[in-house]
């Protein structure tokens, strides 16, 4: 618990380290905060329905805003604060994450780091690789993968996930109770077995790795089961816990590495690439690791612990 706890303060540290990247370094050259929007390639299809005022600074604070009230949502819920969530497991030794958001998310968080290093190790081992996609700028690409994490959500998530399991599971007619069900399926749609939802999420996942490889500027092919594994650990975040865990998962994959790996580009003159061999990045991975390790022995304990006493009770 004490390195979720680290985790989490770290990722609290990426709301400022962001903005300073953003605001007060050189990241983007010739490109700053004050470049206008529409202007920007990845925006051309729609650039007619963007105003010409609207700058990067403009999307990039906005964007921050969203994740900060998510964040903070996740500390204070849903039924338990973060803080008194982790009091109690360490009072007691165990390792309850349902009744808060953020000790889902930061639990998740690192069991999806821990999976990708793995899956890319293997992949390594047959000569597989796995090749981003190219950087024209930092900058942009800081504000690109910013964007995602609610983009990407909304359309394989809610759309996906959401709207069919509504159409399933629900028995009224409400806007109220449809935009609760696409925030919280499993506990508004009251779903009693989440394995009649596994291949619609697993179906969905394989989609968004799929997705990774074949649209917009692609990574190479050595991503698809990268990417198919962290969508379907999303979707199955966002079904059981809810849409901010999917999010906020999603985000610290995206902005909150990235803000760090900028914020010591910047600060050691070094290009991002280099960045991420830098010292402060290699500790924090080795966090990740060891609490993904952590988090995926529990999950398998709390497993065969529950096996064992519906055996029991059966007997």
């Amino acid at each position: 618990m004490a390195l979720l706890s680290v985790i989490f303060g770290m990722m609290l540290l990426s709301f400022p380290f962001g903005l300073f990247v953003v605001f007060n370094t050189d990241i983007g050259d010739d490109i700053n905060f004050e470049y206008t929007l529409k202007d920007l390639d990845i925006f051309n299809a729609i650039g007619y329905l963007i105003p010409n005022d609207v700058e990067i600074g403009d999307v990039f604070i906005v964007l921050w805003s969203i994740y900060a009230v998510l964040f903070a949502m996740a500390i204070f819920g849903p039924d338990n604060g973060f803080l008194k969530v982790l009091s109690l497991n360490l009072s007691h030794g165990q390792f309850e994450t349902k009744s808060n958001y953020m000790v889902t998310i930061t639990k998740w968080f690192s069991i999806l780091i821990l999976l990708s290093i793995i899956i890319d190790f293997i992949q390594q081992g047959f000569g597989i690789t796995t090749v981003p996609p190219s950087i024209d700028n930092n900058l942009t690409q800081f504000l690109y993968v910013s964007l995602s994490p609610i983009v990407e959500e909304f359309g394989f998530r809610v759309v996906l996930i959401g709207l069919p399991l509504f159409v399933f599971y629900s028995h009224k007619l409400s806007l109220t109770y449809f935009f609760k069900s696409l925030w919280n399926p499993y506990r508004t749609l009251h779903i009693s077995d989440l394995k009649r939802s596994l291949a619609l999420i697993v179906l969905v996942g394989v989609f968004f790795g799929l997705a990774h490889i074949m649209t917009g500027e692609p990574w190479s092919e050595g991503k698809f089961v990268q990417a198919s594994m962290s969508g379907i650990i999303l979707g199955w975040l966002y079904v059981r816990y809810g849409l901010i865990t999917a999010i906020l998962v999603h985000w610290a994959t995206n902005y909150f590495i990235f803000s760090y790996a900028n914020f010591v580009s910047q600060i050691n003159e070094i290009t991002i690439e280099s960045s991420f061999s830098h010292s402060l990045i290699n500790t924090m991975e080795i966090i990740f690791l060891i609490s993904g390790a952590f988090s995926i022995s529990i999950l398998l304990i709390n497993y065969f612990n529950s096996k064992k006493e519906q055996k029991l009770k059966i007997e």
